[in-house]
């Protein structure tokens, strides 16, 4: 089994945005020293206790200052943005980094209602027109992107493609990982289902595709350290609290996810 991060970014209490920013660079550092497979970041907006609303800006900077861990998002929120941008940024972050960048994609809002129509405008118009976004995204990484009949590319080329994933949390994010023969990551640390049973129908139902010849699984789980269970017990709840939006209440992971 590999081991991998996947971080929040949190702003802790007494820390600024920079000093998060800073504490993640030092994370995959760490992460790559002890031999992690993955560092990941994730992509929230207008969230006062986290500090990554571009993961593909820090992936890059940490692109920089390590050497062989592999870097993604978990996840670009692609309902909020054009196809051939995502292509684009992540061929970038691929030619610097061959080899080495995976493509997250998620279907979250990532943030209050507000926020969401700041970046995207109608999220559930946007969120239904989802397949339609993957196959284009799938046809810009392929080379096979067509606009009134005419090639379209999501330039610099890189050497190797990044590895398309889709995140969730239900059996749609499970079916569009399937159908599409993308990677699947269920995020076991913000639902109350079983992995088992999602994992078993992506498998059932994965089509080998362009993106992937075979089913390709991970599952995020939250982590909490300390020296007693009382100690990550009281941990795990102040965490909790703080990155909790202002005026919202739910499940949040924390900082460090392994897969």
């Amino acid at each position: 089994m590999r081991l991998s991060v996947l971080d929040l970014v949190p702003v802790l209490q007494g820390a600024d945005a920079s000093e998060a920013l800073r504490q993640a660079v030092l994370l995959a550092q760490a992460a790559e020293r002890l031999g992690y497979h993955r560092y990941w970041a994730a992509e929230h907006h207008d969230m006062p206790g986290l500090a990554c609303t571009a993961p593909e800006v820090l992936l890059a900077h940490i692109g920089a200052v390590t050497g062989r861990i592999r870097l993604g998002s978990g996840a670009v929120l692609l309902p909020h943005y054009r196809p051939i941008k995502v292509a684009e940024t992540f061929h970038l972050l691929s030619a610097l980094n061959p080899g080495r960048v995976d493509l997250g994609i998620g279907r979250a809002p990532g943030g209050s209602a507000h926020v969401t129509m700041a970046l995207s405008g109608n999220f559930l118009e946007n969120v239904s027109r989802l397949p339609e976004s993957l196959k284009a995204l799938a046809d810009l990484l392929s080379g096979e992107y067509r606009v009134e009949g005419e090639l379209v590319h999501a330039r610099p080329i890189p050497p190797e493609a990044p590895e398309v994933w889709i995140l969730g949390t239900n059996n749609k994010s499970a079916s569009y990982a399937a159908e599409f023969g993308t990677g699947y990551v269920f995020g076991q640390f913000m639902s109350d289902r079983e992995a088992g049973e999602l994992l078993a129908a992506y498998r059932q139902d994965f089509r080998p595709s362009r993106l992937g010849a075979e089913p390709r699984a991970i599952v995020a789980i939250g982590v909490i350290c300390a020296d007693t269970e009382e100690e990550a017990a009281r941990l795990t709840e102040a965490g909790a609290a703080w990155f909790r939006p202002e005026g919202e209440k739910g499940r949040i992971g924390l900082r460090r996810s392994g897969s």
